[in-house]
């Protein structure tokens, strides 16, 4: 068998872009909720961090990794309520606040790590979420070795897009999301509050890019280090726009930046340079935000400040 068909024919690599999918979806997710209801989001970066941190800080002390998930996520949803808050209610620039956010939260995690973990690291004994293992699919040469045995977040993953569609395209609180995020003079003007619309939207992001962060440190590790995301709420970013603000696109989007981050762990050990294929998911970033892979509308009023009329 040839070295690629090795490669490719692995189960382990797409069980593997699955894995590493997740931590993108999910704050693409919430960052199509954010910017669905017209609030650019680019603090997922930030909001990852804080929810890694919180997660494992509190599992390590109280030995629960689902209070930890809880917390971590909470802490993300209150960070993003300084972007809500300052887009919102001050009209500041959206971009440069979440940038703000992101190296305020790279600043915090940093800060407190060192302040209570020091040079030991967290704790070894912190608790994993744990690993789910689908009776019957389990079994099924190959396709249970992609998708039979994950961590519990990649299923609440998948079962979050699919809600997310449903909720963003089918229900009343959906069409509002939206209505706010294409023309919030004509929302306002039935009755829709564009502000608490917004509030929740840019909430919400706040939540699911918390999660993402939870999924690195107490999914596939259970430990924080400074800097863990390494730039990944920048690639869900893309991988929003990539799959045009709807949550089946954002999960193949990132799907696609998984496998790209899969196969260069893959091909490490194949002959090619580390280095080049290490840049494998963050050139395919590039050529997404370059729009170079199709053309992506964002909702019409998103980034624009709206200030109802006296």
């Amino acid at each position: 068998m040839s070295v690629w068909a090795q490669v490719f024919g692995n189960p382990e690599l797409y069980a593997s872009t699955l894995a590493l999918a997740t931590p993108l979806a999910l704050p693409a997710l919430g960052g199509t909720f954010s910017e669905r209801t017209g609030v650019v989001n680019i603090a997922m970066e930030g909001n990852m961090l804080v929810g890694a941190f919180f997660s494992v800080l509190v599992a390590a002390s109280t030995h629960s990794p689902w209070l930890g998930l809880l917390v971590g996520m909470l802490a993300a949803g209150i960070l993003s309520m300084g972007l809500a808050f300052t887009a919102i209610r001050l009209q500041s620039d959206q971009v440069v606040v979440g940038m703000a956010l992101n190296l305020f939260a790279s600043g915090i995690t940093a800060f407190l790590y060192n302040t209570i973990y020091g040079a030991s690291g967290t704790p070894p004994t912190t608790p994993y979420l744990p690993t789910v293992t689908i009776p019957g699919i389990a079994q099924i040469p190959f396709v249970g070795q992609v998708i039979g045995q994950q961590n519990v977040l990649v299923y609440l993953m998948i079962v979050l897009v699919i809600v997310s569609h449903y909720v963003l395209f089918h229900t009343t609180l959906g069409l509002r999301m939206r209505a706010v995020g294409e023309h919030p003079e004509a929302a306002d003007t039935v009755g829709i509050s564009v502000a608490s619309i917004r509030y929740l939207g840019v909430f919400i992001g706040g939540l699911l890019s918390g999660l993402g962060g939870v999924f690195l440190s107490l999914g596939l590790l259970n430990s924080f280090d400074i800097g863990m995301t390494n730039g990944r709420g920048y690639i869900a970013l893309a991988a929003m726009i990539f799959g045009k603000w709807t949550p089946f696109g954002s999960l193949g989007a990132a799907l696609l930046f998984g496998f790209a981050t899969a196969l260069s762990f893959a091909l490490q050990g194949v002959g090619i340079s580390s280095n080049l294929v290490a840049m494998l998911p963050y050139a395919l970033t590039i050529v997404a935000l370059a729009g170079l892979i199709g053309r992506s509308r964002p909702p019409a009023a998103d980034g624009i400040p709206y200030a109802p009329s006296k």
